[in-house]
């Protein structure tokens, strides 16, 4: 586990591109152009540097692993997530104004998925959440993901809220489940 470096970019965004966006049918035409667009928009957040945002990679422990698995340079990289303040608006719940850190990008190359290097990426962020003081960490997740919905669960994470939007009020589209978990033992305070 490291921070992600400016060298990582290119294969962020091919694992992010195939996380959160179809790979099959007439869409691949359009992967380039968003392949395209989430390095760029990465490119900016680990350039920006005015509030804590930090973006996170799981990296093939052996090198020479990777390669005997048939993976090729730039490979060795897992998976990423990222690690940043959000402001909650005015109306929102009683953390209203308040800053909170929020998990976001969680994507785990598909080659590496169900071998804990998501739990392993939330964790890190659990830690660096913990060091920039705060005591509970926060995430949207689709209703339908259900792979997700039970990792988190695992590790603690609980419903705050349902968010409906028009996509879901509309169009038929999953709903965003907003999830947090207290980072502070119930028992000693930790």
């Amino acid at each position: 586990m490291r921070r992600a470096s400016s060298d990582d970019l290119r294969t962020l965004a091919e694992i992010l591109a195939a996380s959160f966006h179809e790979t099959q049918g007439w869409r691949t035409w359009f992967l380039p152009l968003i392949r395209l667009g989430i390095y760029e928009d990465l490119r900016h957040r680990l350039r920006a540097s005015h509030h804590p945002h930090t973006c996170l990679v799981a990296v093939q422990g052996n090198r020479l692993g990777a390669e005997a698995a048939g993976w090729t340079s730039g490979d060795h990289l897992l998976g990423t997530v990222e690690l940043s303040l959000k402001s909650s608006p005015p109306t929102a719940w009683r953390l209203s104004g308040l800053s909170y850190p929020y998990i976001s990008n969680l994507a785990v190359r598909p080659q590496a998925r169900r071998c804990g290097v998501a739990r392993q990426l939330l964790m890190a962020c659990e830690q660096t959440a913990l060091e920039w003081g705060f005591r509970e960490v926060y995430l949207h997740v689709l209703d339908n993901n259900l792979p997700a919905r039970a990792l988190y669960t695992q590790l603690g994470y609980r419903l705050r809220r349902v968010e409906l939007t028009w996509g879901t009020t509309w169009f038929g589209k999953p709903r965003q489940l907003f999830l947090y978990k207290s980072l502070i033992h119930p028992r000693c305070g930790l």
